[in-house]
């Protein structure tokens, strides 16, 4: 559980890294804009101001100043308007042809909701000066939006990628180390069947012998799993009741008497496409979690039913109970709940019927203190 929880506490820091970075772009970005309109704010103040002086009539040089100041706009859009918001004079707007009139009230009313006006005032008149941001200004208020976006795009492609090459790793080492697990195993079985085989021969009881040879068996079975992790099994058409009992079977005389095991199965039986020796890998592990999370004493409650063309498994114990936070959780590889163990059950769990038999395995429900129900679902084949 420790490694697991690093492992969430460094997505978790990544996360925040990112939206840090995020959030510091958008504050910096925003104050540049910020300061950029209060620039063109003081251009357009100083704009009408000019436009006031033109106004006025008075000598050739203020007159040659002021039309500098006006010319001097190049890309802030600007609608002079009357009392009665009638356009008297426009800069730096492209009004089309067609619907002028149309086009430039549109603009105003768009020009008032961006920008509060600038009045120029005289002893005559009075005008209003509506005004736009810049191009400059508006890819600057853009600007920080696109790079978020395409900052998160590339953060995402590479941790994708980087989260594919790991898994792709660990599969490949996991198929590896499973297939070498299961040749090294293969000779010390054979030998032992041997053994037992010649001990028969010499002795007359042998009811101790044959809970040896199952026990080898036992091994032998556990060696073809291993052997079957990372190909393609071909799944038969078997009863799951049946299956399912014979998988507990072996378990039921090596736990702790103070287990009761308790099966709810239809009387007409239920078919599905199974991989026998890995379909009992699931059951089995799913039987020993429930008897570790009792404790070792109990009762587990194996329930078989059919829905909407499904074969459903219902495995459900009395143990502790786990929090609805760790539902999904505890199918990730490295996450246990014990002071021993790999955390590699449940994931094996989970990618043998999600993978191999198309299905789906999941907490059905949890209580604390009550127990856990997983359940798992196949889907039925008609006989």
């Amino acid at each position: 559980m420790r490694s697991f929880d690093k492992k969430v506490l460094a997505k978790y820091i990544f996360i925040a890294i990112a939206i840090s970075i995020a959030i510091s772009f958008l504050i910096i970005s925003n104050q540049m804009a910020g300061d950029m309109a209060k620039d063109e704010r003081q251009k357009m103040e100083l704009w009408a101001e000019a436009l006031q002086l033109a106004a006025s009539n008075n000598g050739i040089d203020e007159l040659d100043l002021t039309l500098k100041i006006l010319s001097s706009n190049k890309t802030i859009p600007v609608i002079l308007c009357d009392e009665d918001d009638n356009v008297l004079m426009t800069a730096n707007v492209d009004v089309p042809v067609n619907d002028s009139l149309k086009y430039l009230t549109e603009q105003v009313d768009y020009f008032k909701k961006s920008n509060s006006p600038i009045v120029i005032e005289s002893p005559n008149f009075k005008q209003y000066v509506y005004y736009g941001d810049s191009s400059t200004l508006k890819r600057l208020q853009y600007y920080p939006f696109i790079q978020i976006g395409v900052m998160t795009f590339f953060i995402c492609v590479s941790f994708l990628a980087l989260l594919s090459t790991k898994n792709a790793e660990q599969n490949k080492l996991w198929v590896g180390l499973s297939k070498e697990t299961a040749h090294q195993l293969g000779t010390p079985i054979s030998s032992m069947l041997a053994w037992v085989e010649y001990l028969k021969s010499k002795t007359s009881d042998i009811s101790t012998l044959n809970e040896m040879e199952k026990d080898v068996m036992r091994l032998q079975v556990v060696a073809d799993r291993f052997s079957k992790i990372g190909s393609t099994p071909a799944p038969e058409t078997r009863e799951v009741g049946e299956e399912m009992k014979q998988s507990v079977a072996y378990l039921e005389k090596r736990i702790s008497k103070k287990v009761k095991f308790e099966f709810d199965i239809p009387h007409d039986p239920l078919y599905a496409k199974i991989s026998t020796s890995l379909f009992s890998w699931v059951i089995e592990n799913l039987t020993k979690n429930a008897v570790d999370a009792m404790e070792g004493q109990g009762h587990i409650v194996f329930k078989l039913s059919q829905r909407n063309g499904l074969v459903c498994i219902d495995i459900t114990d009395s143990g502790k109970g786990l929090p609805k936070a760790m539902f999904k959780s505890i199918f990730s590889p490295g996450f246990t709940t014990k002071e021993r163990g790999w955390g590699l059950g449940l994931s094996l769990a989970k990618r043998i019927i999600e993978d191999y038999h198309k299905g789906k395995i999941y907490v059905k429900s949890s209580e604390i203190g009550v127990g856990t129900t997983f359940r798992i679902e196949l889907a039925r084949e008609l006989i």
